[in-house]
Parts: structure tokens; sequence; C-alpha cells
């Protein structure tokens, strides 16, 4: 089971520089034809006419092993922090074009998704482990710990390891959101479950935990509530969340819950109350992330189809499976399927593919985001029309063995970010009059599962 959800991120090299035995990267000759954009070889590089492929920054000791995962990624002023199996990497992104390499810190543990607040840092532990410690080692059987590890990252180059919360069942991925009180935030982690026979993950799970943090003490932090978020009659046989989208400035979150999508109402931060849930057992398979457009009147839910490991961009898996769901919200806190979309360049049957994670553009009066999408790449879509969605603009690489391409794809400050599983940090820029607006937005912390108004 955790095969099939926990996938359910120097100098910047030259970024136009094939790797030893690779073809020459190529380009796609517009954003409107990438449909009909001939497939890359095998890792050549392809993107529409109006993204640049900025730089990458390849995998490096200690973070280089054979599982050692690019996964999510966060941002604080002019750095950046990826995730991985094995640790995390804090990338100096002052030049975009040159992000440089802070720290890489071995902490192993699947999938060490992380945010950041203030000088401190989080992440997701989701298999059991001998302690919290990063040298605790992985515990066989299911009685080990999991949950969050915290970090002080007031240096970066030496970032410290400072508590740890077990939460039930681990955490596949958290939510950081900001308490009334200045001086305390949330996590609103995410974990499946049950694991048969594991006193720690029992049945039935249909929880997810909320851990509280008092900034100025983390190792005070602890797990305040378990909200029931449905009941055995939508139940499905995998329970919990897979990931929560918190819009705090909205008192909203949307869940997305293995089974279905689910609207929250989180005025109040340890109490919050169901609102909604959205099923669609026709197409979707594994609900597993959502974001809300900037005035929260819709919700994108996407479906993790083959939880990372298939190849659900072919010509042979339906438009409407493997893809996004366009809801609309309305005020009275209604959510209404619109339309789906689904990259349209097909990938090759080996190419795992599916949609994954990624957040809006700042471009007032526009719905747009961009997405990873694994072996399909990146991809910037436009659903300001509800009914009619449609990719503006790509990046991605041609075929690679076994599991492989963006985990995660964010915009910051003028530039999108990619965390690739196994290449390392991309960075791309996108330069169209429909994006360009973003350009004069600036913030100087983002966790993409925390949305701002912008």
């Amino acid at each position: 089971m955790l095969a099939a959800i926990l996938v359910a991120a120097g100098c910047g090299a030259d970024p136009e520089s094939p790797a030893p035995g690779a073809q020459a990267p190529t380009t796609a000759p517009s954003a409107q034809d990438s449909g009909s954009a001939s497939a890359p070889g095998s890792d050549e590089v392809l993107h529409s006419a109006n993204v640049t492929h900025v730089a990458n920054v390849p995998p490096g000791a200690p973070l280089d092993g054979p599982q050692a995962w690019g996964t999510d990624l966060a941002f604080q002023d002019d750095h950046a922090f990826v995730g991985n199996f094995d640790g995390f990497t804090v990338f100096d992104i002052s030049d975009p074009a040159k992000p440089g390499v802070v720290s890489r810190v071995f902490c192993p543990g699947e999938q060490n998704d992380v945010s950041v607040t203030g000088n401190l840092l989080f992440l997701s532990i989701d298999r059991p482990r001998g302690g919290p410690g990063c040298d605790d080692g992985e515990q066989t059987g299911e009685e080990g710990w999991e949950g969050i590890r915290i970090f002080d990252i007031t240096d970066k180059a030496e970032p410290k390891f400072v508590s740890a919360v077990s939460t039930p069942c681990g955490s596949h991925t958290h939510t950081l959101v900001p308490g009334t009180d200045p001086q305390t935030v949330y996590l609103y982690v995410s974990s499946p479950g049950p694991e048969p026979g594991s006193s720690t993950c029992p049945g039935p799970h249909n929880i997810f935990s909320i851990v509280e943090v008092p900034t100025g003490d983390p190792a005070a932090a602890k797990v305040v509530s378990n909200p029931v978020i449905s009941d055995e009659s939508v139940r499905t046989e995998i329970g919990g969340c897979h990931d929560i989208t918190a819009y705090p400035q909205k008192n909203l979150a949307a869940a997305a819950c293995f089974g279905d999508g689910i609207l929250l109402d989180i005025t109040d931060r340890v109490k919050p109350k169901v609102l909604q849930h959205v099923s669609d057992r026709e197409n979707f398979s594994i609900w597993h992330s959502a974001t809300f457009n900037n005035d929260a009147t819709k919700v994108v839910f996407g479906d993790e189809l083959g939880g990372g490991m298939g190849a659900t961009c072919d010509r042979n898996t339906p438009r409407t499976k493997g893809a996004n769901a366009v809801y609309e919200l309305t005020d009275g806190r209604t959510l209404t399927l619109r339309s789906y979309f689904k990259i349209p360049r097909e990938q090759q049957p080996d190419e795992n593919c599916v949609a994954h994670n990624g957040s809006l553009l700042p471009i007032p009066g526009k719905d747009i985001m961009v997405q990873a999408w694994y072996q399909g790449g990146v991809s910037i879509w436009d659903f300001t029309d509800s009914a009619n969605p449609r990719e503006i603009g790509f990046f991605e690489r041609g075929p690679v063995p076994g599991l492989a391409g963006s985990w995660s794809a964010y915009y910051y400050n003028g530039h999108i970010y990619s965390s690739d599983i196994t290449k390392g940090l991309d960075v791309l820029r996108i330069d169209d009059p429909l994006t360009d607006p973003a350009k004069q937005v600036k913030t100087e912390e983002l966790n993409a599962q925390t949305q701002v108004t912008y």
C-alpha cells in the first residue's frame, strides 16, 4: 500500500547542456501548439516557446543515493528548501540563474515533505523509524516512530534538529496553518491508514491530526486534536487524507482524502468543521491535492491515479482519469464540478505521469496555476473559464527509466521551481502576456499548501 500512495525535491549547471549520451535539447513551436509537439527523446528537454529553462542543480552527496528522491519545496526570502527521501537541501536563490547550495542535511525519512515559517522547518515522516532522530535508522514492522520533525534554520548553513511529534499513522504530508496568536502555528497532518496489526495506526483511520507548535518553544509541540473527517458510510478501504490545502484568510481548507474531496471551515483552527464531501467514483481514484483560486470561488482537486507510478498520460487512459477536476465554490459554500483538465501532450507507456503538486501564479483577475506531472513535466494552465481549462506553457524531459519527473512545481517571485525526483532542482521562467503580471508580485514566504491572498 505504501508503494502505491507514497508518490500517491554548488552552482547551477548549464540547463541547456545535455547529459552525456543525451540528445540535444529542442523547443516546441509554441504553447498553443503544445498538444501536437513531438515527444522528446530519452532524457531530452522539450518546452514551449514561452518557457525558458534557466538552471538545473543535480543531486549531490549525501542526498544522491539510489532512493534519494526529490520531493516537496518551500520558500523563504532568497531561499528554497527542497525535501528528499534522505533529508533536505537549502538553496540560495537570490540569483535564480545560479542557485547555490547552502546546506544538504542527511536525515532519512519518507517523504520529508517540507514547510517553513520564521526560524522553523518541518518535515513529514511516513515510514516507521527507530526514533525521531536523523540517525535512528529504519524500523522493521509497524511499531516504529513516524510523524513530524522540527528543525531550527536560524543558521541555514547548519540547520539543527530540535524536536519531533509522533502522529497517528505518521505524516505523509502536512499543511502549515497560522494561529490567531502569532506565536503559535498549527500543522494539519495528513496520513493514510489503517495498517493491519499496527498499534500506532489502527482502524478506522477517518481522521487527520493537528499539531500545535509554540514558535518560541518548538520542543513543546504536541497533537491537540484529531478531527473526524468522515463516517463509515463514506470511508474507503484507505482512510485519512493525502493532502490538505488551507486558505486561512478565508477560513477554509480543502482536503483530498483518498476517496473524497472535503471542504472544511477552519475558523476554529483546532476544531475544523466539515462543510461538504464531493465524490467521483467514476473518474477519481486517489484524491491527492487541492488548490483554491485567489477569490476562493473555485477549487481544483487532483487525482493521483496509480499512486504516481502509473503511466496515465498515454492514449489508453481517458482524459478524465489521473487528471484535475475544476469545481466552482458558491457563496453558499457548495462545490459544483465544471470540468476536467489533463496535459494535452501524450506520454510514453513507460513514463509515470499523473496530476501532482502545483500552485497559483499571482495574477489578478486570472486563474492560472503551474503543476507537476511527474514525467509529464511541468504544466502552466489557465482555468479562468472553469468549463474550458487549457495549457498555456510546459517543460518536460523525455523518458527516464523508473520513477522520475517533477514531483512539485511552484511559482515564486518571478520563476517556477521544480523538484525533479532524480534530476534535482530545475528553475524555469515563463514569459507570456497572460502570466507577466505575476512578476510584479513579491512574497517573503511560500508554503504552497498554505494559500494567501494576493
